[in-house]
């Protein structure tokens, strides 16, 4: 739909759809907090430490100001991105969220049937409640990709990456940046890991080499099951000459997600990676870390158009998705926006965020003066920290200054 902000205001403001859930994150998330207990709440919208990357994230999208231009014909606007060869109708993507069960019992299943509804790219967690295949059951054959904690137990993870290739999956999404869990201190406070007590574990459960290292089958003895689960979660002794093993056991290309550091991206390059997830897993890992977006710019620069860059943490509202297309993303991922509109109102209340963010976008886009989210670069946004506006040109300063190697 070429005027897709407007049509979806125009059926708001005619009362022809009736909101199932708040337009303002704010309001989104407390109404969310306020059904929600602890353990859940604050597994999804706490961080790591003292939050201080959380806030970062949110600093760097602020930095950034956007400065409209003028008399551009933006009646029509284009929102379509194309990764890996395929073209998809909007630069959006949901991200990879595990446990989605504990805020809704449908949980990955609503979000994912909301995903295909919308026709945006579902991620699918590997530490979901539903597997893999579940999932792909409801979305037909709309885009999914599949996102794979590499576990230490490597015929688990070729067993992951075989399932995903053959339930549809069309990427593989590696995160690197948790070999294991931070110090999360809201659940320490809860003593709560939905893990321990059976959910996020569908891939896992359902996985033939892992049940084939069980005594007893998971709906036998679910306590045996969980504590191999936390044996096998995660492998922090992986290098870069690891990311061979992902080759040999896959056709399908490969991101790498939680990318901050320029010469990271320079290895992935090196290693042959397909794509970039440029991601601090939305504050939740690293305490003090440098916020998402001000990574971007320089990885950007580093990979110069050889491999997709997309973006992940911090997105609340279509402005930021803008600001990051305009730094160099090709896509942006959104995640606790969607866990909460889950939250108060399942597939409707995910559909609704995705339609919200989306419509959003469209109509900033337009009043920025743009008709392609392909248009969007740096010349579009002022640097408050600097008072710089930047050109078409790109960036002046070396790729990774600031950084030291």
């Amino acid at each position: 739909m070429k005027q897709y902000g407007n049509h979806v205001q125009n059926e708001i403001y005619q009362r022809k759809v009736r909101p199932s859930i708040p337009f303002r994150f704010e309001e989104l998330e407390q109404m969310a907090r306020e059904k929600l207990e602890d353990g859940p709440f604050y597994y999804v919208a706490g961080g790591a430490g003292g939050e201080g990357t959380m806030h970062a994230n949110r600093s760097a999208l602020d930095r950034w100001q956007i400065v409209p231009r003028m008399l551009n014909n933006v009646e029509n606007r284009d929102l379509n991105v194309t990764l890996f060869g395929e073209t998809y109708s909007s630069p959006l993507l949901l991200a990879p969220i595990g446990v989605q069960s504990i805020v809704h019992p449908d949980g990955e299943l609503a979000s994912a049937r909301a995903a295909a509804s919308m026709n945006v790219p579902f991620i699918a967690s590997s530490a979901s409640t539903y597997s893999m295949e579940e999932i792909a059951s409801v979305m037909g054959e709309s885009p999914r990709w599949f996102q794979l904690y590499w576990s230490n137990d490597l015929e688990i993870a070729a067993s992951m990456l075989q399932r995903a290739e053959a339930s549809g999956y069309s990427a593989i999404v590696v995160t690197l940046d948790a070999p294991m869990m931070a110090w999360r201190e809201y659940d320490l406070e809860n003593a709560y890991l939905p893990f321990l007590s059976g959910e996020g574990v569908g891939n896992y459960v359902s996985d033939p080499v892992f049940r084939s290292k069980l005594k007893e089958p998971p709906e036998v003895d679910r306590n045996a099951a969980a504590i191999l689960w936390s044996q096998v979660f995660g492998n922090a002794r992986l290098t870069w000459d690891d990311l061979d093993f992902l080759r040999e056991h896959t056709s399908l290309p490969i991101l790498l997600k939680g990318i901050l550091h320029p010469d990271d991206a320079k290895l992935a390059i090196d290693r042959g990676m397909d794509g970039i997830i440029v991601s601090n897993h939305g504050g939740r890992q690293v305490d003090g870390a440098i916020g998402a977006l001000d990574s971007l710019p320089v990885i950007c620069d580093v990979v110069n158009g050889r491999i997709p860059v997309l973006f992940d943490s911090g997105i609340r509202r279509g402005a930021d998705v803008v600001k990051a297309l305009a730094l160099g993303a090709d896509s942006v991922l959104i995640g606790r926006p969607y866990m909460y509109g889950l939250t108060l109102a399942g597939e409707q209340g995910v559909k609704e965020v995705i339609r919200n963010i989306l419509a959003d976008l469209d109509l900033t886009l337009a009043l920025s003066g743009q008709s392609s989210v392909s248009e969007c670069d740096a010349s579009l946004l002022k640097d408050v920290k600097d008072g710089s506006f930047h050109s078409k040109k790109g960036w002046n300063a070396q790729p990774t200054a600031g950084f030291k190697s």
